[in-house]
């Protein structure tokens, strides 16, 4: 039962976002800038994808290139499900206190308001703790290698994200994203 509920958060993680996407479009706000700015940023969606594969594979039973696992426990497994939730929990919680302000990617035409409250009260980057502690409960839900390379190269990639986004907003808000950052700190 932990594998579908974990398989059942990848579709709740991606219906959020891409909602909210949608939402945007709706209401005449372009929110997906993704790879405008550095275009190695289209290597995600293959690699995303490998991993949607994966957790539905060991879900379901389908053909994967291992089904060797680091340890066998249902407490950890059920742990990790609530991660996941947790996760997906964070992310709208994020894109509620977004608004409209919410991009994936950059945009450096119309960046939107600086947001600084709701969950961005307790921390700067909220969408990518979120995406880590559900990276996190997926391993311990299907521990593999793969969600573990998953886990370690989506936290570099949510960093290095992360740096690229704080680096347009220094430019772009000044002192009161400078000072924002010395009340909020990066992550958690």
């Amino acid at each position: 039962m932990p594998r579908y509920l974990a398989a059942l958060t990848v579709v709740l993680l991606i219906g959020a976002v891409a909602g909210r996407v949608m939402l945007l479009r709706r209401a005449g706000t372009q929110a997906m800038h993704f790879g405008k700015l550095d275009k190695t940023d289209y290597l995600i969606p293959p690699v995303a994808l490998l991993y949607f594969y994966t957790v539905f594979g060991a879900a379901f039973g389908w053909p994967l290139a291992s089904h060797q696992l680091f340890f066998h426990s249902a407490i950890l497994a059920w742990l990790g499900v609530a991660l996941c939730l947790a996760g997906v929990g964070i992310l709208v919680a994020s894109l509620v206190s977004f608004g409209a302000s919410f991009r994936v990617g950059i945009d450096v035409d119309e960046p939107g308001r600086l947001v600084t409250t709701g969950i961005f009260a307790m921390s700067r980057n909220p969408i990518y703790v979120g995406f880590f502690v559900f990276l996190v409960g997926q391993l311990l839900v299907f521990p593999n290698w793969v969600p573990l390379i998953y886990l370690v190269a989506g936290t570099a990639l949510f960093h290095r994200q992360v740096l690229r986004e704080e680096e347009f907003m220094r430019q772009h808000y000044g002192h009161v994203y400078a000072d924002y950052c010395r009340h909020v700190r990066r992550y958690v």
